[in-house]
Order: structure tokens, then sequence, then C-alpha cells
């Protein structure tokens, strides 16, 4: 891993952007060989190295070696997304009698903030810290009219490690004008490892969640929660990511599989609580899932067709990563009865998710 003696952070160039910015990625080093790399390109986790029950490390996110392919290839990998995470329909939303638009960018729909959301940013190195538990602080201003977004908003992400596997991701955003806020790590995650090449179908999920989004064709929510029970979508108990997912249910195939928010709570939690688990049964790994947000989309990566070019020059194809992403409802500032996602001035936003790993 070379990992400098003594150290627990090393900050190291990670290529140019084709107008010549230069990209630099931090490595932050754990216990037991755990480390992750940070790029200031998009806040994008680019590496995550975790031990298997035989102590033996692989790297388990999918992303690319070089940063213009993040700029190519609009797959979110590893991102900080933002400004609004998830869909907006239409990209249409009003505030106090006031509408705004947001450039579309999947179909009519605007998506994870924009054609030039915050993944495709760089970010401002804010703070570094060699203790115990090493962390890396990242701000980020965008301006009042950001993809058509009001108020010019103030946001940070924080990545820290601490013990022998747990990764925090904390974000926290202020604004000038009311506006919406709704970010997220969008990771790719394949326990097995990205270099062994398998899909995750058989990794064991639990999602603690009742309920979930039902979509239209476009993936947005068609209205109220449903509840999973009965369904391929009810991951209550452990089972296998590909256990249901070629039944022949609507939801399913308008998704080409899983790509639905399940309903955490009706408003954020106080602090952290658990969402999901994974085991990877080959090689033990487990990832469970900590969130004080009020809904996690579970996407299942049916959209990798192949085309996008990986690291070390792997293609990924269908359902080699699984993404669990905490945030707020999907279409939320459309909708009344969903959480809010309005932030004021003279608020925060807070954001804090807990990726803890371990192996059985």
């Amino acid at each position: 891993m070379n990992q400098p003696v003594g150290a627990r952070i090393r900050r190291e160039p990670f290529g140019t952007l084709p107008d010549g910015t230069e990209i630099q990625r931090f490595r932050l080093f754990g216990a037991g060989g755990f480390e992750v790399a940070v790029l200031d390109l998009g806040g994008i986790v680019q590496a995550l190295h975790v031990p298997d029950r035989e102590g033996r490390l692989a790297d388990i996110v999918l992303g690319h070696d070089a940063p213009g392919a993040y700029l190519d290839e609009p797959r979110f990998f590893g991102a900080a997304v933002g400004r609004y995470a998830n869909r907006i329909a239409g990209g249409r939303f009003a505030l106090d009698g006031v509408g705004y638009r947001v450039p579309a960018n999947d179909g009519d729909h605007a998506l994870h903030g924009g054609p030039q959301g915050f993944d495709k940013r760089v970010w401002k190195l804010a703070e570094l810290y060699e203790g115990e538990a090493p962390s890396l602080r990242l701000s980020l201003t965008s301006p009042d009219g950001d993809q058509g977004f009001p108020g010019t908003l103030k946001a940070s992400v924080t990545y820290t490690l601490s013990g022998a596997g747990e990764l925090t991701i904390a974000f926290e955003a202020t604004t000038d004008a009311p506006t919406l806020v709704n970010l997220t790590h969008h990771g790719y995650f394949n326990l097995g490892g990205v270099e062994a090449g398998g899909d995750v179908l058989d990794h064991i999920l639990t999602i603690h969640a009742d309920d979930y989004l039902p979509v239209d064709a476009a993936a947005i929510p068609l209205g109220r929660p449903e509840h999973v029970q009965g369904t391929p979508f009810d991951f209550c108990t452990p089972r296998a990511i590909g256990a249901r997912i070629r039944e022949g249910h609507p939801q399913l195939h308008r998704g080409r599989g899983y790509d639905h928010n399940y309903c955490l709570d009706a408003r954020a939690a106080p602090a952290p609580r658990l969402a999901a688990r994974v085991e990877h049964p080959g090689s033990g790994r487990v990832m469970e899932l900590l969130t004080d947000q009020p809904g996690l989309q579970f996407y299942s990566g049916n959209f990798l067709d192949g085309t996008a070019l990986g690291k070390q020059g792997r293609l990924y194809r269908q359902s080699d990563g699984f993404c669990l992403e905490p945030q707020t409802w999907p279409d939320a500032p459309n909708r009344a009865d969903y959480p809010s996602a309005r932030l004021d001035p003279g608020e925060t936003y807070r954001h804090v998710s807990v990726y803890r790993f371990s192996a059985a």
C-alpha cells in the first residue's frame, strides 16, 4: 500500500483535467491496511481498501484511474452529488411562490444537481487532521443561480477514518437565501473487490425499511410509499440482491432492476441509525451503513453496460456494483407530503453517514 511510516495522510497528484486543472488525491490510512483515497474533483472516493476474513486487502469501489474519465462518464462513481441528489421532475420546483428550473440531464428531468452538479466541481481543501482518526474536509461555494438553484450555498464534506474499518462522511451547508439542498455520497460498492471482476448479485442485503417509493418509467415517484412485504423489494430480512431481481414485477421492469428510494423515516433522525447491511459470502466482507437521512436509494447498477472503462482497464457491466445513497426522498421539492429539502438562512444542513466494515 506504500504507506509512509508514521503518516496517516498522503497528498499526491492525480493528473490534470482537459483545461489544465491539476487534481489532487488524498489517501487516509487507518488500522490494518484500511485506506480511503479521495479526490478534490467532485469529492470522489476513488478507492477504498478493506480486508477480507483472511486479512487480504481489496479495493471495493468502482471508479477511474484518470480524472478526465469522471467528467466523460455520467455514472457519478464515488462522487459527492448535489445541490439536489436524485431526481427533480421536469427540473422544476417552486419556493415561496417563485418558480425555478434546473437544466435537464436525465431525459426531461434533473438528476443529481443538473449537468454541472457538485460531482464535476473541484472542491477546495479546507482541513487535514492526522490524529488517531485522520480526516479530510473539502469545501465548495455554489453561487446564487448555479444550475438554477437560488441562494449562495456554502457546502463542505468531511471524510474521517476511525478504528479498523469505519468511514464517516459528513456534509454541512449554509445559504444566504431560501434554497434546496440534498447531498449524498454516490459510491458504487463491490465487496468482493473490483479487481476480481464479479457482480454483486450474490451479496446479501438487509434494508431496515418497511416501505419504498414506486416510480414511473422515468424513475419519478408515483406518489405515496408502498409496503415492501410480499414484493421483490422486501429486504427486511437478509436476501441476495439477485434473488428476485429477474421477477416480472412492473417496478423491476421499469428500472431494469432496483433503483428505488426506501423510506427510512418521515424526517431526518437526530443521529445515524442502522439503515442497511451488506455481506459478501465469498470474502466475508460486511458493510453496515448508518445514516441520519430519511431515505435510502438502492441501485443495483442496472445501467452499467460495458461502455465505462474503469480502474486497471476493466469494463464495468450490469450489476458490477451497487449503490446505497442516503438522502431525502426523490422529487421532494414537488411533494408537500415528502420530507422537506428546504434550507433557510440561519440554518445549517447536516448529513452524517457511517460506513462500517468488518469481516464474517
